[in-house]
């Protein structure tokens, strides 16, 4: 799982062993290793050679801070395609690129939001348009309340579907997340889910957790899902997946640098 903004500096203080909390989310735990690093600049295949192919790959909320440059976009796709088996799957979030364009050109300047989230672009973009043939660096400021406050990119999806595609990624599936709720919610099983994971309020009087400024925030995103070309081969007995630990300290992180 690739970790958010390429951030590795707070993983000791987010991944600290915290015993009572552990115990608390006990039924949901697993064996599991920690590994940071800038998985859009490090060659991972290598790193990861001994657990590889994997079944699943998920990134949420991060695909988008490889848009900086092309060479980070391909590292990232490259990454996962190499540590993918032949049919597995990658699954993940971002920002959808056309809502936060058109929100962007609804606006009178180049900031806009609620109460709980703002968009700023620089004055380079004034004009509102944006050229197909530079399709990487299109940079924006966001911030969302007590969560995110950092620089970010876009993602044209149909570019992002294309250079998959280079690397044996197809496209299975893409919704923005506004379509997607309303059609999993549709789902009994899927309902019963969100309402596990506390999306749904209690159940009762409370049908929802968000405000509707909060949602306008989900409208912000898309969900995607891409599949490796190619039939799945025979399952490869993997002697280190039971490797992982149910209680993580500090002392488990491993740090991924250039020189790995």
């Amino acid at each position: 799982m690739f970790n958010n903004c390429g951030q590795i500096e707070d993983c000791r203080t987010r991944y600290n062993g915290d015993a009572e909390h552990h115990q608390r989310r006990k039924k949901f735990t697993f064996p599991a290793r920690l590994m940071c690093g800038d998985c859009f600049e490090i060659r991972l295949d290598n790193v990861l050679e001994e657990d590889a192919p994997f079944d699943i790959c998920s990134c949420q909320f991060a695909m988008h801070y490889s848009w900086s440059t092309e060479a980070r976009a391909r590292r990232a796709l490259a990454n996962v395609s190499a540590l993918l088996r032949p049919g597995g799957i990658f699954i993940g979030t971002m920002p959808d690129a056309n809502v936060i364009i058109k929100k962007l050109r609804e606006a009178e300047g180049l900031v806009f939001g609620n109460s709980v989230y703002w968009i700023r672009f620089d004055e380079e973009f004034s004009d509102k348009k944006f050229k197909s043939s530079s399709p990487f660096g299109i940079k924006y400021k966001f911030h969302l309340e007590d969560a995110v406050d950092c620089p970010e990119w876009i993602v044209p999806f149909h570019i992002f579907k294309s250079l998959a595609e280079e690397y044996d990624l197809e496209l299975v599936l893409v919704k923005n997340s506004h379509e997607f709720v309303d059609e999993y919610l549709k789902r009994p099983e899927f309902v019963e889910l969100m309402r596990r994971l506390g999306a749904l309020g209690d159940g009762n009087k409370d049908p929802s957790t968000l405000s509707p400024d909060e949602w306008e925030v989900a409208y912000l995103y898309l969900s995607f899902v891409l599949r490796k070309r190619g039939q799945p081969e025979q399952t490869r007995v993997n002697g280190r997946r039971d490797k992982g630990k149910m209680l993580i300290s500090k002392e488990d992180i491993m740090f991924i640098d250039q020189s790995s």
